[in-house]
C-alpha cells in the first residue's frame, strides 16, 4: 500500500467527492446496514485506484487521497466488465476462494457496484471489505448500492460542471479586463495623433484662403471631434469598468449656462442645418461637473440630431431649483420600441442604426454612468409623436 500525492485531476475529483454531503452518511449507512467495516468512493483507471471517500472501522489504514496498486484490486475487474462484485465468504466462493485480491489484504466479504456518470463515463467504484464474512451477494443489498451509486454520481457530475463553468467564467473575466486594458491604452494613445491633426487642420485653416481647402479642414475638423468622442467614450468605458466609474470634478471654471451654450455652439458647427432650441431656466448653482454635464447633454444631442426628424427643431429644456436640477433633450421622430429602450444603455448596445451614423455604442451607457456619478439618472419616454430623454439628480 503507497499513499503518493495524486496530480491535479485526481484532487478534483476527490475534492468534488467530498463537497457531496450525502457521501459520508452513505459509507457510514453501507457499513451498518452491512456490518462491514471498511467502504469507500474510489476513482479507478486503468493505472490508478485512489480512495476519494472513506468510513473504516477496522484500522485497514487507506485514508481519503490514499492509493492501491489497481491491478491488485477486484475494482480493476469491476470496470473492465461493468459489472458487480460480490462476495459473501471468500472461502466457500468457488470463484474467489484462491483469487490474489482477498489473499493480499486478507478479505472475506466484498462488495463493489461501478460508479458511472449520466454521460455514460466511467469514473470508479463504490466499494466495501471486511475481514469476516458478510452477507452482500443478495439482491435487496445490491439495489442499494446501486441507487447509492446513482446518487453520488448525480451530485459528482453536477459539481464537475459547476467547477467547469467557474473555470470558464473566470477565464472570460480575465479576457474582458484585458480587452479594457487594450481599450484603455488604446484610447490613451490615439489622442496624441489625433491631437495633431486637430492642431494642423487649424493651423492650415488660417494660413488657407481657398473654397476647396476650407472645405477639406472643416471635413478634417469634423472628423477629428468624432474621433475626439470616440476615444473619450472608450477611455470612460475601461475606466467605469477597471477603475470603479466615472469620477466627478466640481472645480468648474464656467457657468451650467454657457456650458450648454457651448455644445449647442459645437454640434451646430458640425450640422449647421439642424436647429435647437434651448430653454434654460437654472435659477439656483447646481452641484455638479460641468464638464461631464457637457459630455452626457452632447451625447443626448448627437443622439437627437441622428435619430429625430430633419426639419423639426430640438427642444432642449433645464431648470434647476433649492432641490433638483432637470434636463430633457427632446425631438421628433420614430417611437423608440420598448425592446430596444431596455438595452438603450447598455455598452455596445445601439439599436437599429444608419450606415453612416454606426458607432460603439457607448454614448448612453457613458451618460448613465455620468447621471449615477452625480447620484441621478436618465430617463426615456418614447411616443409615436416624439422621444425625451431626461436628466435629474439633487441639485445640492
Amino acid at each position: 500500500m503507497k499513499v503518493p500525492h495524486p496530480d491535479h485531476e485526481f484532487q478534483k475529483d476527490i475534492q468534488h467527492i467530498n463537497q457531496i454531503p450525502a457521501v459520508a452518511k452513505i459509507l457510514e449507512v453501507i457499513c451498518s446496514t452491512t456490518g462491514m467495516g471498511f467502504a469507500a468512493v474510489a476513482r479507478v483507471t486503468k493505472d490508478r485506484w485512489i480512495a476519494c471517500a472513506v468510513e473504516d472501522r477496522i484500522n485497514f489504514g487507506l485514508g481519503v487521497g490514499g492509493e492501491l496498486k489497481v491491478e491488485t484490486t477486484l475494482c480493476h475487474q469491476v470496470m473492465s466488465l461493468s459489472e458487480t462484485v460480490a462476495i459473501d465468504h471468500v472461502k466457500k466462493d468457488p470463484v474467489y476462494f484462491d483469487h490474489h485480491t482477498p489473499k493480499t489484504y486478507g478479505l472475506q466479504s466484498y462488495i463493489s457496484i461501478p460508479l458511472f456518470l449520466t454521460n455514460g463515463d466511467f469514473f470508479g467504484t463504490l466499494c466495501a471489505i471486511d475481514p469476516n464474512p458478510a452477507s452482500v451477494n443478495n439482491e435487496k443489498t445490491i439495489n442499494m448500492f446501486k441507487l447509492f451509486a446513482e446518487l453520488i454520481a448525480f451530485h459528482l457530475e453536477t459539481f464537475q460542471k459547476l467547477s467547469d463553468a467557474e473555470e470558464k467564467l473566470a477565464e472570460e473575466q480575465n479576457n474582458t479586463e484585458t480587452r479594457e486594458q487594450f481599450i484603455a491604452i488604446l484610447g490613451h494613445d490615439l489622442r496624441n495623433p489625433v491631437g495633431a491633426i486637430s492642431t494642423a487642420s487649424q493651423l492650415l485653416n488660417r494660413i488657407s484662403t481657398e473654397d476647396r481647402s476650407s472645405k477639406l479642414v472643416k471635413i478634417i475638423q469634423d472628423s477629428t471631434v468624432r474621433v475626439r468622442g470616440l476615444i473619450d467614450n472608450m477611455l470612460d468605458f475601461a475606466s467605469g469598468r477597471l477603475g470603479g466609474g466615472i469620477v466627478l470634478n466640481y472645480e468648474n471654471t464656467d457657468t451650467l449656462h454657457n456650458t450648454f451654450q457651448q455644445v449647442i455652439s459645437e454640434l451646430q458647427t458640425i450640422h449647421p442645418n439642424r436647429e435647437i432650441l434651448a430653454d434654460l431656466s437654472l435659477k439656483n448653482e447646481v452641484k455638479g461637473d460641468y464638464k461631464r454635464i457637457a459630455q452626457l447633454f452632447s451625447n443626448l444631442l448627437g443622439n437627437a440630431i441622428s435619430h429625430g426628424e430633419k426639419n423639426v427643431p430640438i427642444i432642449l429644456k433645464a431648470k434647476s431649483d433649492n432641490d433638483m436640477f432637470e434636463m430633457c433633450v427632446i425631438n421628433k421622430g420614430k417611437k423608440i420600441p420598448l425592446e430596444t429602450q431596455e438595452q438603450l444603455f447598455k455598452p455596445f448596445s445601439r439599436g437599429k442604426v444608419n450606415q453612416m451614423e454606426k458607432g460603439l455604442g457607448l454614448g448612453l451607457y457613458i451618460a448613465q454612468e455620468i447621471a449615477v456619478a452625480h447620484q441621478g439618472k436618465i430617463t426615456v419616454i418614447s411616443t409615436d409623436e416624439e422621444t425625451c430623454f431626461t436628466f435629474s439628480f439633487p441639485s445640492r
